[in-house]
C-alpha cells in the first residue's frame, strides 16, 4: 500500500484535480518529495510584508527568528539567538546571536543582518522601507525604538514602553531574519527571491500554482528529511481531497467538514484535528479610518479620522448593526455549514484566553428584533449593500462563499438586499485593509497566544489605519483602545484580563462585528507522512516530516 502513496520515489506525471499543473515531476530513487495542497496562492514570500496564512505556511519553512515556539506550543525557545536578557524596567532586551549560521546564499547570520531586518520595517529613512507596507510592524511592534548592534553576535533591542506579549511576538514571522545581501541584489522584487536561514530553500514560484522549496544542506541543525517540498494550490476543498485520495497529493489544509467520516474510514489517510486560536467574523465598516502619515502605528489625534472608501451610511448606525447580528442564525451556520467543527463567537477571541468575557450574552437570532432595530434606526425598508466574501478556504471559515450565500438569505429575510462581491486573494486582503468594502467576511488566526494578538490588532481604534489596518470594521471607541494599551503595557496578568474583560463589554454594545465562529484546526495526510505536529497558531512548520 505504501508503494502507491511514495508516488515520488518512482518519478510519475503529476495530474492534480482541478489545477493546471502540466508537466512531469521527475525524481531520483533517493529524494523524498512531499507535495502539499494549500487552498490559495501566497501574496508575497517577505515574512515582514504579509498578514495572510498562505504567504505566512511558505515563509516559515524559508526564514526563523531570533526566538521560536515550542512544538506544538506558544512557549518560547531560542532560534537565531542563544540567549537573552531583560533589563530590571523592562525597556532592554539583549540577545546573544547564535553562531556559523548561514543565510541560504551562503552570507554570515549575523547582527547586521538582524539589525536590518528590524529596521527596514520601522526607519523611515532606511532605503528598503519603502519597498513593504510592513503592516505587521504597527499591529504589534510599535513599542520598539531601536535595535542597537553591540558586536557581530550581540543586539540589543530598545522599546519605547514594557509590553507584555513582546517576547512571544518575537517568536513570529513578521521578524524573521532576511539576508541583507539578498535584499540589496533584488531591491524591491526580493519578495519574489526569499533568502533566510531556515531549513528549506526557495527553489521556484509559478503564480497561482505551485510553489517548491528544497532541503538546506547547511542547515544549523540537522538536514531535513525531506529533500523538497512543492506547495500547490488547489481551490476547491473536494478537489483536494479527490487529489490525496489519488495519491497525487500528500497533504492537504481546510478539509470540508462534510467529508471527515470519508477520511476517517479510509485507512490510507490521516485526519489531524485541534482546537483552534481563531475566529471568523463579518465585519461592518463603521465608516471613519486615519491615514498613519508617520507611520508610528498609533491613531495621534481625532482630527485626523476620514471617511473610508467603503464609508456607507446605514453601518455607521449603532442600531443597524445591531440587527445585523440579531438576523443572523449563527447556530444554522455551525451545524450546516462547519458541521460541527466549530463553535459558536460571541467575542472577538477564543474562549481559552486569558481575559476572556463569558458573562457576555450573544446577540440571538431575532428577524423581528432586527426589523424592529431597523425601523427604529429609519430604515423601514431595509437597504441594499454588498459583503465582500473571501475567494479562499481559511482556518476560521473553509467555505467562505457557502457562508456568504447563507448570510445574504437571513439579511433577506429582514429587507437587507446584499450583493456578493469576490476578487483574488491578493487583492482582496489589500483592498480590505484599504476599507473599500462596505461588510466583508474576514477572521484571525492567534499568531502569539496573546490576547493582545486578537484584540488590540483587530478591534483597537489605532488598528484602524486606512492602508494596513487590522481593525476592518475600522471600529473606533477611544475607551477601548484605552483599555488594550493598559493591558499590553501591564505585566500583572489579573489587570490585564479585568481589562480584556471590560473592552469586550464595549465592543459588544456597538456591535461592529458579527462574531461567527471559533473553528478547529484540521489537516489532512496519507498514511505514510510522519512528523507533522499543529501548532495553536496555525502556522505549518515542514521541518520534522518525512514520509516512510
Amino acid at each position: 500500500m505504501v508503494n502507491k502513496y511514495y508516488i515520488l520515489t518512482i518519478g510519475i506525471c503529476l495530474t492534480l484535480i482541478a489545477a493546471s499543473f502540466s508537466g512531469c515531476v521527475e525524481e531520483e530513487a533517493e529524494e523524498m518529495v512531499l507535495i502539499f495542497a494549500m487552498a490559495g496562492d501566497a501574496d508575497k514570500l517577505d515574512p515582514a510584508d504579509v498578514t495572510d496564512g498562505e504567504s505566512i505556511s511558505r515563509t516559515d519553512n524559508i526564514f526563523e527568528s531570533l526566538v521560536e515556539y515550542t512544538e506544538g506550543g506558544t512557549d518560547i525557545q531560542p532560534a537565531l539567538a542563544t540567549s537573552w536578557e531583560v533589563s530590571n524596567d523592562g525597556l532592554d532586551i539583549t540577545f546573544n546571536l547564535r553562531k556559523n549560521v548561514k543565510f541560504h546564499d551562503g552570507t554570515d547570520f549575523n547582527a547586521d543582518a538582524v539589525v536590518f531586518s528590524f529596521e527596514r520595517q520601522y526607519n523611515t529613512s532606511n532605503p528598503y522601507h519603502d519597498y513593504g507596507e510592513w503592516a505587521y510592524w504597527s499591529y504589534m511592534y510599535y513599542d520598539i525604538d531601536y535595535v542597537e548592534k553591540i558586536n557581530d553576535y550581540k543586539i540589543i533591542i530598545h522599546l519605547k514602553n514594557s509590553n507584555a506579549a513582546i517576547m512571544t511576538s518575537l517568536a513570529m514571522f513578521t521578524v524573521a531574519i532576511v539576508s541583507p545581501t539578498n535584499a540589496e541584489k533584488w531591491g524591491e522584487d526580493a519578495f519574489k527571491h526569499p533568502v533566510g536561514t531556515g531549513p528549506f530553500k526557495f527553489v521556484e514560484w509559478i503564480k497561482d500554482d505551485h510553489i517548491t522549496v528544497e532541503a538546506n544542506e547547511n542547515y544549523w541543525r540537522a538536514r531535513p528529511t525531506l529533500d523538497k517540498i512543492i506547495f500547490r494550490v488547489i481551490e476547491d476543498p473536494s478537489a483536494r481531497l479527490l487529489a490525496i485520495q489519488a495519491g497525487e497529493i500528500h497533504g492537504m489544509e481546510y478539509p470540508d467538514p462534510s467529508s471527515f467520516d470519508l477520511i476517517k474510514s479510509d485507512s490510507d489517510l490521516q485526519l489531524l484535528t485541534q482546537a483552534g486560536m481563531n475566529v471568523g467574523y463579518l465585519a461592518m465598516n463603521t465608516g471613519y479610518g486615519y491615514y498613519d502619515e508617520n507611520e508610528n502605528g498609533v491613531q495621534d489625534s481625532d482630527e485626523n479620522w476620514v471617511e473610508t472608501p467603503g464609508y456607507f451610511e446605514p453601518l455607521t448606525n449603532k442600531l443597524v448593526r445591531k440587527a445585523i447580528n440579531y438576523a443572523i442564525d449563527k447556530n444554522s451556520i455551525i451545524d450546516n455549514l462547519y458541521k460541527g467543527t466549530a463553535i459558536v463567537a460571541k467575542n472577538g477571541m477564543p474562549p481559552f484566553m486569558l481575559g476572556y468575557n463569558d458573562d457576555i450574552v450573544d446577540y440571538s437570532y431575532d428577524p423581528d428584533m432586527a426589523k424592529d432595530l431597523l425601523e427604529e434606526a429609519g430604515y423601514p425598508n431595509g437597504f441594499n449593500t454588498t459583503l465582500w466574501v473571501m475567494p479562499v478556504s481559511r482556518p476560521y471559515m473553509f467555505d467562505p462563499p457557502k457562508i456568504a450565500e447563507a448570510i445574504q438569505s437571513y439579511l433577506a429575510d429582514v429587507n437587507i438586499n446584499v450583493e456578493l462581491y469576490q476578487i483574488d486573494w491578493s487583492t482582496y486582503l489589500e483592498e480590505t485593509e484599504n476599507g473599500n468594502h462596505p461588510m466583508c467576511l474576514l477572521g484571525w488566526t492567534g499568531d502569539n497566544g496573546d490576547p493582545d494578538n486578537f484584540m488590540r490588532v483587530l478591534y483597537g481604534s489605532d488598528s484602524a489605519s486606512i492602508g494596513t489596518a487590522g481593525n476592518v470594521a475600522f471600529y473606533n471607541n477611544s475607551l477601548v483602545q484605552e483599555k488594550f494599551t493598559a493591558a499590553l503595557q501591564s505585566y500583572d496578568v489579573t489587570e490585564r484580563a479585568k481589562l480584556y474583560e471590560e473592552a469586550q463589554v464595549l465592543i459588544h454594545e456597538d456591535a461592529p462585528f458579527v462574531y461567527l465562529a471559533h473553528a478547529t484546526q484540521n489537516m489532512v495526510f496519507l498514511s505514510n507522512v510522519k512528523g507533522y505536529v499543529l501548532n495553536p497558531t496555525e502556522r505549518k512548520f515542514f521541518y520534522p516530516v518525512e514520509i516512510e
